[in-house]
């Protein structure tokens, strides 16, 4: 048996191991469509918190589906963090036209903390919710979504609860991009398994992290992952670390956000985080590469350069891929066709882990809104 051939065999075991676990996985997953969409009768208050940084281009659009939120009993957070651009004017007209906005400017940033976690923990000290919301500056939201979240929360007695958006992008490649994202994130995190106590499994998305205040506080907030940029992930990991119940829905009827605008913007906006993701282990980079390389590129072109037992197998594990991406865009709002760009989108998935693990090797760091922040420092924030 060649090398070739013995490769294809095991790569072709692991990724049914995968396949079956990923469509189980999503299947698993509920929907905020089949939640109540009325407020619930007892509507706790909700503090909605979002960190804003150069932002203009849309927050206007963001805070105003925020002002349409059909939830009885909440109360709107922005926090300006230093921003440089027009950010500033738009939120201090916007709190003119609508007072219920609480626009809280920050103008330095403390050592010791990444902007995006000082912005929401500054927010979230000044809340009085019983349950805060966190959510990026450019997520549009359906008026019916926090009530349906909530009572979401309340029906399965959790203390946190993330909800996935619609990613919309404008370019073709740009969502085949999204799609194959999705999928290495559910590959990687196996978000389903976060409502299981006895799974390491976590959960967070920026896009909308509710959590009980009592849980935040008693976890340490944003202030214990201070130095995170996977702050989303993390804020799960610690909630689910301090004992609390947490889960994920899907809501990309409900959420939406316009993830990048170019590819070069995605590549430098996952700079922050590609390499935290791996813990800032250069093994865990370098295996994630040749795990993709192998499994999620390599069999496209095989199918091209080898012959016989190999090329077929190959050929099905290319069929088993394209069958897997569309089954997981049908549960993210995405458009099951684009699973086609699942090769090209794995190689510069790639390129995007290699790159941000040799800018934060031989930079000393990250340089995340404007500030620069040593790798060193970063490492010592492991949660």
């Amino acid at each position: 048996m060649t090398f070739l051939l013995c490769m294809a065999l095991l790569t072709a075991i692991l990724y049914t191991l995968i396949a079956l676990d990923v469509v189980t996985g999503n299947r698993s997953v509920r929907s905020l469509r089949g939640v109540h969409a009325t407020p619930p009768s007892r509507a706790p208050r909700v503090s909605v918190i979002t960190a804003a940084r150069n932002e203009e281009r849309n927050i206007r659009e963001a805070l105003g589906s925020l002002l349409s939120l059909d939830f009885p009993n909440v109360e709107l957070i922005v926090v300006n963090d230093r921003s440089r651009d027009g950010t500033g004017a738009i939120l201090a007209q916007m709190a003119t036209a609508a007072p219920r906005f609480k626009v809280v400017q920050v103008t330095d940033l403390p050592a010791g903390w990444l902007g995006k976690n000082h912005a929401l923990w500054s927010g979230a000290s000044l809340a009085s919710g019983e349950l805060l919301l966190f959510t990026d500056a450019d997520i549009v939201m359906e008026p019916t979504v926090l009530s349906r979240s909530v009572h979401f929360l309340q029906e399965n007695r959790l203390d946190h609860l993330a909800v996935t958006p619609r990613m919309t992008m404008p370019s073709t490649f740009l969502s085949m991009f999204g799609l194959s994202f999705v999928f290495f994130f559910s590959v990687y995190a196996r978000p389903w398994k976060a409502r299981d106590p006895g799974s390491r499994c976590h959960v967070g998305i920026g896009a909308f992290n509710l959590v009980r205040a009592d849980a935040y506080r008693a976890v340490g907030g944003h202030e214990t992952i201070r130095l995170r940029p996977d702050d989303d992930m993390k804020l799960g990991k610690i909630l689910k670390k301090g004992g609390y119940s947490s889960d994920i829905a899907y809501g990309p009827e409900f959420l939406g956000v316009e993830w990048y605008s170019s590819v070069g913007e995605a590549i430098r906006g996952l700079e922050k985080n590609a390499f935290a993701g791996c813990d800032y282990r250069i093994s865990l980079a370098l295996l994630g590469v040749i795990f993709h390389l192998l499994g999620s590129v390599f069999p496209y072109v095989a199918i091209f350069v080898t012959t016989g037992a190999t090329r077929l197998i190959y050929g099905g594990m290319v069929m088993l891929l394209t069958l897997l991406l569309a089954d997981c865009a049908r549960f993210h709002g995405a458009r099951p066709w684009h699973a086609i760009g699942f090769a090209p989108s794995a190689a510069l998935f790639c390129w995007i882990i290699l790159r941000t693990t040799i800018l934060n090797l031989v930079q000393g760091g990250i340089t995340w809104r404007g500030t620069f922040y040593p790798l060193k420092e970063l490492r010592r924030n492991v949660v």
